[in-house]
């Protein structure tokens, strides 16, 4: 029984401002200034601590007493009870969705590309297992997970949802939310497979035939897509760079395109310069975008402003008869043509500026490559005026074609 009673505590609460004892630790606290409440006291690691249980108001006397017992009861095993309470109140992680979001949010700033698992984990982990309780997945979860991916062709999503589950998971057991991780006895054989470096250039005759084809079949490759591939082609730069730039990017007047470093693969911002055919392409999809502050805005209802990051490739893979997810595969279209992806359009435009007789580091820096070696390491000169006369060359050799 502690010191207190019910009438006293009610008869303190009326009275001078003060600490008063029930016993084990427990004391009423009355303030000269706010409501009372209840706090505890103990010794942790030689140092007295005080942690406050909740005020008068909300918790009776019976309730408070019993609410210190626990806490003491904590102590006693050699848990500190105030660390428990901060632990708590950081917000519990109760299914996969929570430990991705806390992974997440922990890495964004290491992550190069922090949207990449973003999307992974959102369209092929989430739907599968972002509702279970961490502890309650398995490696058959895993399974299902990339048997999902593979089955609609896309084995270097596989792998990378693979990768981002076994790094998942391991946040799990730092933070002693899971005991092991359910995807480490998996690999990437269990996966998308071990992935092949691609050499794929496409020859002047496969340009021709391929970009004739896109204009041809308006109905399944818009004009956008169109637009998007022969710019992709003739200035050498990466997807996301040119499907995600804003207009506020483009000096069309004094031709050049400024691409900042938040947004260029290489981490270091460029002056891109642009051709007049690349003009032309760029004041029709000035008129197309309709006002969005974006080159290529989506043309869909979705969260993403831009152009989808899957657009072009499962456009480009539907002319060729292949797309996922469906039972019964389109036509293809493009005949004996070998399969391409949009990267092999940067690859290609590699490949004619060498054919063209551009030199090797000017033709790097169209790419946005940094250059390697002594030269990278001493030449800071961009080449801009060289890099405007190799993009002006080659876009005078994909006119006709284009």
């Amino acid at each position: 029984m502690g010191n207190l009673t019910s009438k006293a505590v009610q008869a303190k609460l009326k009275g001078p401002a003060g600490r008063f004892s029930d016993g084990g630790g427990l004391y009423l606290v009355v303030p000269k200034a706010g409501r009372a409440y209840w706090m505890l006291r103990f010794t942790a690691n030689k140092k007295r601590t005080e942690m406050t249980l909740g005020k008068v108001e909300d918790l009776p006397l019976a309730e408070a007493r019993a609410e210190a017992a626990v806490k003491m009861q904590l102590h006693r095993q050699g848990l500190n009870p105030l660390i428990a309470k901060q632990r708590s109140q950081q917000g519990s992680i109760n299914t996969v969705d929570d430990l991705f979001a806390d992974w997440h949010k922990g890495n964004i700033k290491r992550l190069a590309h922090p949207l990449i698992p973003f999307r992974v984990f959102t369209k092929d982990i989430a739907p599968v297992i972002g509702q279970m309780r961490p502890e309650a997945v398995t490696g058959r979860d895993i399974q299902r997970v990339l048997r999902k991916i593979t089955e609609s062709n896309r084995p270097t999503i596989a792998n990378d949802a693979l990768l981002y589950c076994k790094q998942l998971f391991n946040h799990g057991i730092k933070l002693d939310v899971v005991a092991g991780n359910p995807a480490s006895a998996f690999t990437v054989s269990d996966a998308g497979g071990m992935e092949k470096s691609r050499d794929r250039v496409l020859t002047l005759k496969e340009v021709t035939f391929a970009f004739k084809k896109f204009r041809e079949e308006k109905v399944s490759f818009t004009h956008d897509n169109y637009l998007a591939c022969a710019l992709l082609l003739s200035l050498g730069v990466r997807k996301s760079e040119l499907t995600e730039a804003t207009w506020n990017e483009f000096d069309l007047q004094g031709k050049t395109w400024y691409l900042p470093s938040e947004r260029s693969k290489s981490g270091a911002a460029i002056d891109i310069p642009l051709p007049d055919l690349s003009i032309e392409w760029l004041k029709e999809l000035k008129v197309r975008s309709l006002g969005s502050d974006y080159v290529f805005p989506n043309r869909r209802a979705s969260k993403m402003p831009h152009m989808g990051k899957d657009t072009l490739n499962r456009a480009i893979s539907k002319l060729f008869g292949r797309e996922p997810g469906r039972a019964v595969q389109p036509e293809n279209k493009m005949g004996d043509l070998e399969h391409f992806t949009v990267h092999d359009l940067r690859r290609t435009c590699r490949s004619l500026l060498a054919s063209i007789g551009i030199p090797g580091y000017v033709a790097e820096r169209c790419l946005n490559h940094a250059l390697k070696g002594v030269e990278g390491i001493y030449n800071r000169h961009d080449y801009f005026d060289e890099r405007r006369d190799a993009l002006n060359k080659l876009a005078l050799k994909l006119a006709p074609l284009m």
